[in-house]
């Protein structure tokens, strides 16, 4: 009877704290990015806040738990980043990005360690803590680029979106090789330099047949109802990171890769299903880093905070500009690129969830590895992350954002079709600017649909005249895709 009576109202009361954090911050979103800061920085802030020792009261230090559901996160938002990354954006930047993410990984990390050791940390300490927060964080960046309506020219936004969403695994492999080390020094050999492209390979190898796979079923398989696909594309996103990891590859690579032949791919319902996984990934960020604030105790930061700030200092304005120097500097890439992407190195969730992995396997110093590290990603989130906007203007990198159509008119169909609806965003240098669609010569099989006009909608006649930022519907086959971008320029959707 005391279960009945008392268990539902704490349950009652957890859900009501929960609930009251994940609506704050919603709510308080748009202030936030008014004020240039990253919005996980709020979600962390709030989840510290309804935290043992905040207003909220909740207590929660399960380092197990939080590693566990936090995973689980990490795969949706890869999930939803490879989904939404065209291959056209990733082929011109996947070199760098994949040397950014891994021998940058690498140096971050060692530059890190050598700095943590000259400022008192011992051996075991200083080779974790740059372990753990050697790589840029997708969900943080993702957060940042995607949510914060940033748009950045695209070699340099798509060279950071694309790091932010491989280099994970480099992190994880040189954070469990560390702690092999902490707890057995004579594990160090020559030979576990091998595991790390082994792991690379893996997981790549694994989220690519696993794609190809996945996109075979969803193509043949009819479900009964709509609502099942999205539950299908998970279960492919968590069998692909199970899948890689038990074959002791990247489970995060091997999703990202998995989503990217996916969302390269014509799928049934599939703006159904992006939207779906859209709201997954962002409900995932809210959660990840509520749960990691709550994980923290405030006042185990104070005694950290002189050495956490002066290591956020250190790789903000040392380690992670001199890495990215040294990975891009050899492709040629501008100065003022270089030293964009090495000032925007977010780090957030991966790291804080790295960092209970020291703690969950006892090594010695772990708790104050952790705490050091979770001061660093607060210091990382409000030192380069609330300047992002600024030094995007003075670089002059930020390109003219084009205005979303009042309107959206698509087509979901459960499998695919010979035809397609995109929209074009009607410019002024656009070839069919100012033209009558009676004067504009499309193909025999292609016609203009709809017209969007600010807040009105216009039917698609002859006499109908498309203006400068229109936003026009057209349907045309496949084949004649080249041509009609070549009269309305490159499709908002495609």
């Amino acid at each position: 009877m005391v279960f009945a009576v008392v268990e539902p109202q704490a349950t009652a009361v957890f859900l009501l704290a929960l609930g009251s954090l994940v609506a704050l911050s919603v709510l308080f979103s748009r202030q936030i990015d008014r004020l240039g800061l990253p919005i996980v920085l709020l979600f962390l802030v709030l989840g510290m806040l309804g935290g043992s020792e905040g207003l909220g009261g909740i207590v929660f230090a399960d380092y197990g738990f939080a590693v566990r559901v936090g995973t689980m996160y990490l795969v949706l938002i890869l999930f939803d980043g490879g989904l939404n990354t065209p291959w056209r954006a990733v082929r011109p930047i996947l070199v760098p990005a994949g040397i950014l993410a891994t021998v940058g990984v690498a140096l971050t990390a060692a530059l890190l360690a050598l700095f943590g050791r000259a400022i008192g940390l011992d051996w075991t300490e200083a080779l974790l803590l740059g372990a753990v927060v050697s790589s840029t964080d997708a969900a943080a960046v993702l957060a940042v680029l995607r949510g914060g309506r940033l748009s950045l020219q695209p070699r340099v936004g798509n060279t950071l979106e694309v790091e932010s969403c491989i280099n994970d695994p480099m992190a994880v492999i040189l954070t469990v090789t560390m702690i092999q080390v902490a707890k057995s020094p004579d594990s160090l050999r020559w030979t576990l330099a091998l595991g790390v492209p082994l792991q690379l390979v893996i997981g790549a190898a694994v989220g690519l047949v696993l794609g190809y796979a996945g996109l075979r079923l969803l193509r043949r398989v009819r479900l009964p109802t709509v609502g099942l696909y999205p539950a299908l594309t998970l279960a492919i996103a968590f069998v692909s990171f199970g899948a890689a990891t038990v074959l002791e590859g990247s489970g995060l690579l091997s999703v990202y890769v998995t989503a990217l032949v996916l969302g390269n791919s014509p799928l049934p319902y599939q703006s159904g299903l992006t939207r779906v996984h859209e709201s997954l990934a962002w409900l995932s960020q809210i959660a990840l880093f509520l749960m990691l604030g709550l994980l923290v105790f405030p006042s185990q930061l104070v005694a950290v905070a002189g050495v956490g700030l002066a290591t956020a200092l250190f790789l903000a304005f040392v380690a992670r500009p001199l890495a990215v120097v040294l990975c891009l500097l050899p492709l040629r890439f501008p100065v003022r690129d270089m030293g964009y992407i090495g000032w925007i190195g977010l780090r957030g969730a991966v790291p804080i969830i790295l960092g209970a992995f020291p703690v969950l396997a006892h090594v010695p110093g772990a708790e104050r590895v952790f705490n050091i590290v979770f001061f660093i990603v607060v210091v990382s989130a409000i030192l380069p992350g609330a300047t992002i906007r600024a030094v995007t203007r003075r670089l002059k990198l930020a390109v003219p954002e084009k205005p979303n159509p009042s309107a959206v008119l698509e087509i979901n169909a459960a499998r695919p079709l010979n035809g397609e609806i995109a929209s074009f965003l009607i410019e002024p240098a656009a070839a069919v600017c100012g033209a009558s669609l009676s004067e504009i010569r499309l193909p025999s099989d292609a016609a203009v649909m709809l017209i969007v006009r600010g807040n009105d909608l216009v039917a698609a006649r002859g006499n109908s005249v498309l203006m400068p930022d229109d936003h026009v519907y057209v349907f045309f086959r496949q084949a004649d895709r080249r041509y009609v971008e070549l009269l309305f320029g490159r499709t908002e959707t495609g």
